[in-house]
């Protein structure tokens, strides 16, 4: 080995320079280098990456490979869980002095109870656990690992192939890492239909296109009043309670949610057959239902006293609507706008104002193929005809509102 550790590590250090930059992400990185170094003899068994991600709930992300087929991504989120494993964990000494941690459990086990991934390692048959710094461009560290059943362990020329490879491993781990950043930076605050546009560079402000979509409009009864009432941090995480249980059902059920404006959460179900149609709207009335049964769980588990139990109004229009990017130069934003969008705002007002859960316009009943549950015809704001407007019964075990023989009706039931 002392003769090949040389030449596997210029192979490998070749490959991480060069294709190593075309693979997806870093956990096909480190999965591929430790079959490339096992095929050059350097016994790897497991192999992971410990990087901090930028992301509004996750904190870290390891890449984990192991010679028994595993190969998954791992995501830590600011739970106490997760900083207590990180607490006492071979990566925090890492950090906290910026060189490698060395575990040779097969000549002393008992040195793999410092940490419970090693103790864990060692009931697994691993015999040499190293875990290495892997600088950043930024100066920040992050951390690669290896370990090995080989019953020596690793030699000191593995090593030295494992300290031939960080800085390539860091440069490539680091691009696919600023790219799965701002992948899911975009994603989370402006869609994961935007957000791959954006990063493409395929639009433009003022560009769009014009699409066929479910709109949901979704508002809070009262919140002015309550905003108005409740301190600054009550009101913050009553809308995360909200905001969480509408988006939650409505990706459940393929939709997405565009914005939240104030009170109001608007999402769209995005069809283009009339198949399509119709199973867009089956989707988007089992995310109402599953809005209001979420809602429904949540205000049974209030327990704080300073903010009331939560109810709102659902409306829901179906027909084209122009999906574009708008603003100014300095500050863009993806929405939809046209009157399909007007309307079903209007119908969310009108489901406030007439008290009602759910409120689905004459569009979304045409696609549905029954009329039935008309709630009446009303004038709402900037449209001079009136508008027919139907409330379906939502609960369980009903007939939703719709004709018993009924295609959709029928398989929105079976759901």
């Amino acid at each position: 080995m002392v003769l090949e550790a040389p030449i596997v590590a210029a192979d490998v250090v070749q490959w991480l320079y060069s294709d190593a930059s075309r693979l997806k992400d870093t956990l096909e990185i480190i999965s591929e280098m430790a079959l490339r170094l096992r095929a050059g003899n350097v016994p790897v068994d497991r192999a992971t990456t410990g990087i901090w991600v930028v992301h509004p709930n996750v904190r870290a992300e390891a890449s984990v490979w192991a010679s028994d087929g595993t190969k998954e991504l791992r995501l830590y989120t600011a739970e106490n869980s997760s900083e207590k494993i990180y607490a006492e964990s071979p990566i925090k000494r890492v950090h906290d002095t910026l060189k490698s941690v060395r575990i040779e459990i097969g000549k002393a086990p008992e040195k793999a109870d410092e940490f419970p991934i090693t103790v864990d390692l060692r009931e697994e048959g691993y015999t040499d656990y190293l875990a290495m710094p892997m600088p950043f461009s930024d100066g920040s560290v992050k951390v690669v690992s290896f370990a090995t059943k080989a019953p020596s362990g690793f030699t000191g020329a593995h090593v030295s192939v494992f300290e031939s490879l960080v800085r390539p491993l860091a440069l490539v781990c680091e691009l696919k890492t600023l790219r799965r950043t701002a992948e899911t930076v975009l994603e989370t605050y402006v869609g994961p239909r935007a957000g791959p546009k954006v990063l493409d560079g395929t639009t433009r402000r003022g560009e769009g296109e014009w699409i066929k979509a479910i709109v949901s409009f979704a508002d809070i009864r009262g919140f002015t009043r309550l905003s108005n009432t409740v301190p600054a941090d009550k009101i913050v995480e009553f809308l995360n309670k909200y905001f969480g249980a509408m988006t939650a059902a409505v990706e459940a059920h393929g939709g997405e949610v565009l914005k939240f404006i104030g009170d109001e959460v608007m999402a769209i179900f995005p069809y283009e057959t009339d198949e399509e149609a119709r199973n867009a709207a089956v989707q988007a009335l089992l995310a109402a239902r599953e809005t209001l049964e979420r809602i429904e769980e949540i205000n049974y588990c209030n327990r704080c006293q300073v903010t009331p139990d939560l109810s709102v109004g659902i409306a829901l229009h179906a027909g084209d609507v122009f999906y574009g990017n708008v603003g100014s130069e300095t500050r863009l934003d993806f929405t939809v706008v046209g009157p399909v969008v007007n309307l079903a705002a209007r119908i969310a007002e009108l489901a406030k104002d007439l008290e009602r859960q759910l409120l689905v316009s004459d569009a979304l009943a045409e696609i549905m193929g029954c009329r039935s549950g008309l709630f009446g015809h009303y004038l709402v704001k900037g449209f001079d005809e009136p508008v027919a407007v139907y409330s379906p019964d939502l609960s369980e075990g009903s007939k939703l509102g719709y004709c018993p023989d009924n295609t959709a009706r029928r398989a929105l039931e079976a759901n």
